[in-house]
């Protein structure tokens, strides 16, 4: 039996914040992390940049951390519009490992929960498997941050309804080689709307971003050509549902998709496990279509090749776990505040849909912040949630998913463990 004072299941976005503000302050920490590597959205799943959001820098250690450390590997830069949390995901493997190597957090990859033991309302203990070896694991407190929630569906505490519409779900990935000069100069002449495409000089390199999506609810002006493809058969009506690129830091010529929005059928459930590997199959022949598309469409992408396909489908929402506290869509309109926030943010509630001219994309108009009760466990007193598992309804989720809120929410975890710790 190996005891710990904190053991985190999941070394994802929430996850591996969690862990390392844990162990830099003192805690024995431990990460159970199936995959061979940390970071989760950011690294297998190629989410970035960092959304923007206004985090007035409260539980913001780690991500300050994280950015120093990804300048060490030159993965990191900050954009024209000041956000700097536009990173590598390659090189953000490393600056994870380095800094949990740092803070002796012990690290468990390719390992997985099997079984969880409690008495009362007290987790005790839990059980993970890696290949066929299993380990027992007692600790005085737990962070359920596998994204899934699988660890409290192990548990069986209590889950949160899901809606009867759901959002779609992407697979992201990388084209290599773009001539960058000659695509950024295109782009730039064929759409002057500075809140949708942007490019600037960064260390020397182009950087950009652009987007498009079959939506009405602004004139894109990449649509044209995304009309023109579909009508000469080279791409389908669902690969135009969504398209947004960004350039990334330390890969020169290079840009990460943030698409296809997988259009498999209506209301998929991804935790479905056929429908989920349906749609992994139909994404990568998106995948094709697109790039396709844009070597034959795009200035610049003449020689391009995909580099990159991500190795985790990206979720917005499956399960959420019900906390102390269910946050709801009321609570972030009204701006309420609170004596010690987890987050403080002003992220729109953010809501993709399968239907043209379905998504939501509502504005906060005030900043929000999130109480610690949504992120404790309601049938454990030593069980967290974090990530976008939080206890919160559909709509208040949608805005709260995003990076830097996780890492907040990581981070609040551990330094509400080590308070308790202190206390005893």
């Amino acid at each position: 039996m190996t005891q710990y004072d904190l053991t985190i299941c999941g070394g994802g976005t929430a996850g591996v914040a969690a862990a390392y503000i844990g162990a830099k302050y003192g805690l024995k920490t431990l990460v159970v992390e199936k995959r061979i590597h940390l970071g989760g959205t950011m690294t297998s799943a190629l989410v970035m940049p960092v959304m923007k959001s206004n985090t007035q820098n409260i539980n913001c250690e780690f991500y300050n951390d994280f950015i120093d450390e990804l300048k060490k590997f030159n993965g990191q830069i900050t954009y024209c519009d000041g956000n700097r949390g536009w990173f590598n995901p390659e090189l953000s493997k490393l600056a994870l490992d380095s800094m949990l190597e740092r803070v002796n957090c012990d690290i468990l990859y390719n390992t997985e929960i099997l079984d969880a033991f409690s008495e009362g309302r007290t987790v005790k203990k839990i059980s993970v498997i890696s290949k066929m070896l299993s380990l027992y694991i007692d600790s005085s407190y737990f962070v359920d941050a596998t994204g899934d929630g699988n660890f409290s569906k192990v548990l069986k505490n209590n889950l949160l309804l899901n809606p009867k519409s759901r959002q779609p779900m992407t697979l992201r990935f990388q084209i290599s080689n773009i001539d960058m000069k000659t695509f950024s100069d295109w782009l730039l002449k064929i759409d002057n709307d500075r809140n949708v495409t942007t490019a600037c000089e960064v260390n020397g390199e182009i950087h950009l971003s652009t987007a498009c999506t079959w939506d009405n609810d602004r004139k894109w002006a990449l649509k044209q050509v995304f009309d023109k493809a579909v009508v000469n058969g080279d791409l389908n009506i669902p690969d135009t549902a969504y398209f947004q690129i960004f350039s990334i830091p330390g890969m020169s010529g290079s840009i990460s998709l943030n698409c296809p929005r997988i259009q498999l059928d209506k209301d998929i459930d991804p935790l479905d496990m056929f429908a989920r590997s349906k749609a992994l199959t139909l994404a990568r022949k998106q995948i094709w279509h697109l790039y396709c598309f844009l070597k034959k469409y795009f200035p610049g992408f003449e020689n391009s090749y995909i580099s990159n396909i991500a190795d985790m489908v990206g979720v917005r929402e499956s399960r959420r776990v019900e906390g102390q506290k269910i946050y709801t869509k009321s609570d972030i309109l009204s701006g309420k505040t609170y004596e010690n926030p987890v987050l403080h943010a002003d992220y729109p509630i953010d809501i993709h849909s399968y239907t043209k001219d379905g998504s939501t994309l509502q504005p906060t108009r005030v900043d929000y912040e999130l109480p610690i009760e949504c992120l404790k466990a309601s049938g454990f007193d030593n069980l967290y949630i974090a990530g976008r598992i939080v206890s919160a309804d559909f709509e208040a989720q949608a805005a709260l998913r995003i990076q830097s809120s996780c890492f907040s929410m990581g981070e609040a975890v551990a330094r509400d463990v080590i308070r308790r710790l202190k206390s005893e």
